[in-house]
């Protein structure tokens, strides 16, 4: 039963990693593009 939970918590802080590791990419190619991050969305980058 522990290896059941321990293996949910490691999948769900791999998840957590990886959505935080994207959001850092998008913001570096958005401030790139001249843009600034808004609520999450990029706004007035040149593409």
């Amino acid at each position: 039963m522990f290896r059941l939970l321990r293996l949910a918590i490691f999948t769900l802080l791999a998840f957590a990693a990886g959505v935080m590791f994207e959001r850092n990419n998008a913001a570096e190619q958005c401030t790139q593009g001249a843009g600034q991050m808004r609520q999450g969305h990029c706004v007035g980058a040149i593409k």
